[in-house]
């Protein structure tokens, strides 16, 4: 550091390069993503060499923090306790045990499809607004100000909370019944019925508002056809379009997840934690067996290593004879654990195929509304189409008309000429030519109608 005491002015270039090394240090904290430390020291080395400070008014605590990644999120564990968190990424990944790219699936920012993801430890799903991350143990909700968010932690809490096992019936008409199992369902089945229950009753709510303002509309466009309730019918076409596409697209995901038994292996966290915690066991009892194996021999070694018989201890047998059998037991658990784990294929199956029903009927309730739509369109084309050939008709009629009256005018024309005639000597000539000529344009007039009619042009 430059000993500025003593001088009033500061040099131009003294200035320069002291900003240049600020704006140095700035671009290597923003990019390189370094403690605030480098920055302010920076900021103290320059304030303290010109005895001023370059950002006046400007707390140092207020730039921005960059790659901390931080974002709300709610916690509901298996207590139906929720809180909400503040988690960076990096610690959503290690706690849960999932990719960068799992979790990019989550971001509000980028737009994916809907998608349901087993891993190791956890549950990706991303279905609507529903984000989420559903491990053995709770729930990672994406915290965002939509009402299913809210709805889905009081769902899961009531289930949670319930004195019984409870599982939802699901219904496509909105009601909702719960009944009793007799059999274990594991936490994350629970998380993900929720998850479904919440997405299909907002889809069926949207479906039937939609249907709710469908019909009036299209039996009034029926009635009566105006510019205004075409443009109400052409929004919501679209509407019902958008919706279209969005339960389509979860309808299947949901039915690729159940063709594939590995997907929904995946998904069983609570048996795969099972597994884990008891193959940590076994061979914690493995090693401890070779240990009491080892120091028995070596105890009969010790005492009489050529005549004496490998004899061990009754307290070392007894604890041989205990670890045998809870080796024993784990293995036989293990074994009857891997039978559940084809039962609990089939329990998911099965939870998956009642809300792939429920979506699948939403999905057919909008087809025939569009149905409906298209019928109604069909039937205003129809009557556009009919009274486009009325239009025809007597276009053709007065087509007819007015080729009768120019004959007429000709022969007017024609007598009207100024020459002398002998003919025209007589007054009653004129009005016999007159009378003459118009019943000729009459005849003539239904001449062609009746050769319409024969032709099958005209429809009378």
């Amino acid at each position: 550091m430059i000993d500025m005491k003593g001088k009033e002015e500061i040099p131009t270039d003294l200035w320069g390069r002291k900003m240049a090394k600020l704006k140095n240090t700035s671009n290597i904290y923003m990019h390189c993503n370094i403690s605030n430390t480098l920055y302010i020291d920076a900021l103290c080395e320059l304030s303290a060499s010109t005895s001023t400070f370059p950002f006046q008014g400007m707390d140092v605590l207020e730039f921005p923090e960059t790659g901390q990644g931080l974002r709300s999120w709610i916690r509901v564990d298996a207590s139906a306790n929720s809180q909400a968190l503040e988690i960076d990424k990096l610690t959503i990944i290690r706690r849960c045990g999932i990719s960068t790219r799992d979790l990019r699936i989550l971001d509000p920012l980028f737009v994916y499809p809907p998608t349901i993801l087993g891993r190791e430890k956890a549950i990706v799903a991303n279905l609507e607004k529903m984000r989420c991350i559903i491990t053995a143990d709770e729930v990672l909700l994406l915290n965002s100000l939509d009402r299913n968010v809210l709805q889905y932690v009081m769902e899961l809490q009531k289930r949670l909370r319930s004195t019984g096992v409870a599982e939802l019936n699901p219904g496509g008409s909105g009601s909702r019944s719960f009944r009793s199992t007799s059999s274990y369902s594991p936490f994350e089945f629970r998380a993900l019925a929720v998850v479904l229950d919440v997405v299909s009753g907002s889809l069926d709510s949207e479906a039937s508002e939609l249907e709710m303002e469908a019909y009036p509309l299209l039996d009034e466009l029926t009635s009566e056809v105006s510019t205004f309730n075409l443009e109400r019918v052409r929004g919501l076409k679209s509407g019902l379009v958008a919706l279209t596409r969005r339960i389509r697209k979860i309808r299947d995901e949901v039915e690729n997840i159940m063709d594939d038994n590995e997907d929904m292996a995946e998904m069983y966290l609570t048996e795969k934690k099972r597994k884990m915690e008891s193959s940590s066991l076994i061979s914690d009892d493995q090693s401890s067996l070779v240990g009491i194996f080892r120091s028995n021999e070596g105890a009969s070694e010790a005492s009489d290593p050529i005549i004496c018989p490998p004899v061990s201890s009754p307290s070392g047998s007894r604890s041989l004879t205990k670890n045998s059998s809870s080796l024993r037991s784990r293995r036989k658990s293990m074994m009857m654990s891997s039978e559940n784990t084809a039962k609990s294929v089939e329990e998911l199956e099965s939870l998956l195929e009642a809300y792939f029903v429920v979506i699948d009927s939403i999905l057919n309730k909008l087809i025939t509304l569009k149905q409906h739509i298209d019928d109604t369109e069909n039937f205003l084309n129809i009557q556009l189409n009919h009274l486009r050939n009325r239009l025809i008709q007597f276009e053709l009629l007065l087509t007819s008309a007015t080729f009768v009256l120019a004959i007429f005018g000709i022969i007017i024309g024609i007598f009207g000429i100024n020459f002398p005639v002998p003919l025209f000597n007589d007054s009653h000539t004129i009005k016999l030519v007159l009378i003459i000529t118009s019943i000729c344009g009459i005849i003539l007039y239904c001449a062609l109608v009746c050769f319409y009619k024969w032709r099958k042009v005209l429809l009378l």
